[in-house]
């Protein structure tokens, strides 16, 4: 899925001096204080982190509450969706007018009616909600589905997705991946037997050109009268 990506980051994390004995846990608290929110300096939301490395004197902050800086080396997992990359998520809710989708397990997704492409039609089935295809029967979205979709916008504030499935190489993953495979596999017949054509050609060619070398035409009796 896009829209995820690992960053190195060197921060300076401040600590009260009563947690001085307890540094690591210090340390940690603080960064996941950052978890699942949107931050501007990595431009993204902060999914994961790992302290690498840390630095063993802190320097202290003068004020009121002197609070002391200790300079930590991080590796972060973000999500930052940008317009046009391909997202994946669970169907939580569908409607005629919508479909409804959690992403990474936080962030939710609307696809409105008018970004879900012509070829889906909303219907009930068995007494459950579906978007059915008109071209492949067995491409459905249904609650539970997990589709890929494209990001048209992201709110930064609510992390809410605004997202579409106008484009071809969107909708029911299970019906996308499997789909993706017989179109290689029919690719690489189709390859094979354009191959087998042309080495077939080849050889006719090839014996066609030895008869004629050992065999020359014979020359008519006209013709050696003429000589």
């Amino acid at each position: 899925m896009e829209g995820l990506k690992v960053s190195d980051a060197n921060l300076v994390v401040y600590i009260l001096p009563s947690k001085a004995n307890r540094i690591p846990q210090a340390l940690r608290g603080e960064l996941s204080s950052l978890l699942f929110k949107f931050n501007e300096e990595f431009d993204g939301v902060v999914l994961v982190y790992d302290i690498l490395a840390q630095s063993k004197n802190g320097k202290i902050l003068p004020g009121l509450t002197p609070y002391f800086g200790v300079n930590v080396r991080a590796k972060l997992l973000l999500f930052s969706p940008k317009p046009d990359m391909l997202l994946e998520g669970k169907v939580m809710k569908l409607r005629k007018e919508s479909i409804h989708v959690i992403v990474l397990g936080f962030s939710y997704a609307t696809i409105a009616e008018e970004d879900i492409r012509g070829e889906f039609r909303y219907k009930i089935k068995h007494g459950e909600e579906v978007f059915g295809s008109t071209s492949h029967k067995r491409h459905v979205i249904k609650v539970g589905s997990m589709i890929r979709f494209l990001t048209k916008s992201f709110d930064e504030e609510i992390l809410h997705i605004s997202g579409s499935l106008i484009p071809a190489n969107t909708g029911s993953i299970g019906w996308l991946d499997k789909h993706m495979r017989e179109s290689s596999e029919v690719d690489r017949t189709n390859k094979k037997n354009r191959e087998r054509e042309a080495h077939g050609s080849r050889l006719i060619n090839e014996a066609t050109i030895s008869l004629d070398n050992e065999y020359p035409p014979k020359k008519s009796k006209r013709s050696k009268m003429v000589e």
